[in-house]
């Protein structure tokens, strides 16, 4: 009685020549079909001899027939080679034209939606980066809302530093804002002006008309950034709560002018720890509330995972932010309190 071992052994071996080796045997057959020789044909095709040769081998026994009839000098195609010819050049041709396709695809832009805070030093960055990873970024700044629109519906979305009138490109991905429970990465907000450097942190009750000495009232400014209900809401109604006016909270289109208030007056901005360092202003934590900035990438085509593993790191540095734990550290520019 035979063993198991000896009747496998005895089966034919039906597909050996699949997938990717398909294509390298049929380049192989080709090549050496084109050149007459199977040592020309294998250094036309970039091939040693001994591999051109187990490859139209491997075609030969997986179709059953001879491919060649080898002579001591030549390589002559069998009636069958003759007929295969034709197609398996079509195949390899195919295959080039694939691999020619990936090639280009790797290299077209990856359009990435950004808040518009994130500073030009940081964007630059970012895109370095991204390209240390194979990756062509190009940035697109835009607002919460843009943002958020733009990767689930695909609208256009203007590059940063493009005029009005300039086309608009669609995005790939964005970076959304979302409450600090949901964000892959947050950012500490605070209150930026010119203040007691003694100050550790600043209480919103301290700028309630009455408490202060001469002028009006101090504002604080909301950027766009920032005007989301998460953060915009609970400072709103800190305001109610303390006796602020009305207009002593403020949205502004225009960080440059609402900066330049700041700069001004006793004015203060509502922003990040780097934006105060940006501006040259004092930045304090709120004492009332804490407030973030929260952000999750959102891919159109559900790629966020592969995306955060590869650009992850170098997104969380252009945000200022750190990345996994959906919080920042409590390290401030202008000081820290409790």
């Amino acid at each position: 009685m035979r063993s198991n071992t000896h009747r496998r052994r005895s089966m034919p071996i039906r597909h050996r020549v699949t997938g990717v080796d398909l294509v390298g045997a049929c380049r192989a057959f080709v090549s050496v079909s084109e050149h007459g020789s199977f040592t020309v044909g294998a250094d036309a095709a970039r091939m040693s001899q001994s591999v051109a040769s187990r490859r139209v081998a491997a075609l030969e026994e997986r179709f059953g027939e001879q491919l060649f009839e080898r002579t001591s000098r030549r390589a002559v195609l069998t009636s069958f080679g003759r007929d295969l010819l034709p197609t398996a050049r079509q195949l390899v041709q195919a295959a080039d034209v694939l691999l020619h396709e990936a090639e280009s695809a790797k290299r077209k832009p990856w359009r990435l939606a950004m808040p518009a805070v994130c500073p030009t030093a940081g964007l630059a960055r970012l895109v370095a980066e991204a390209r240390a990873h194979a990756v062509t970024l190009e940035v697109r700044v835009a607002t919460p809302a843009q943002r958020q629109e733009t990767v689930h519906a695909r609208q256009p979305v203007r590059s940063h530093g493009e005029a009005s009138g300039a086309p608009a490109g669609r995005v790939h991905a964005a970076l959304l804002a979302v409450p600090p429970g949901e964000a892959t990465w947050s950012v500490p907000l605070g209150l930026a002006g010119a203040q007691d450097p003694g100050v550790r942190r600043l209480y919103v009750e301290t700028l309630r008309p009455g408490r202060t000495t001469t002028g009006p009232a101090a504002r604080i400014w909301i950027q766009p950034e920032d005007d989301v209900p998460h953060i915009r809401d609970p400072l709103t109604r800190l305001r109610d709560a303390v006796g602020l006016r009305p207009a002593q909270l403020t949205t502004t289109n225009d960080l440059a002018h609402a900066a330049a208030e700041v700069l001004c007056t006793p004015d203060l901005l509502l922003c990040s720890p780097a934006q105060a360092e940006e501006f040259g202003l004092d930045w304090r934590p709120i004492g009332e509330i804490t407030l973030r900035r929260g952000y999750a990438l959102a891919t159109a085509d559900g790629r966020a995972q592969h995306i955060e593993a590869r650009l992850g790191e170098a997104l969380a540095r252009c945000l200022g932010a750190r990345s996994g734990t959906g919080t920042t550290g409590d390290a401030t520019a202008g000081g820290t309190g409790t």
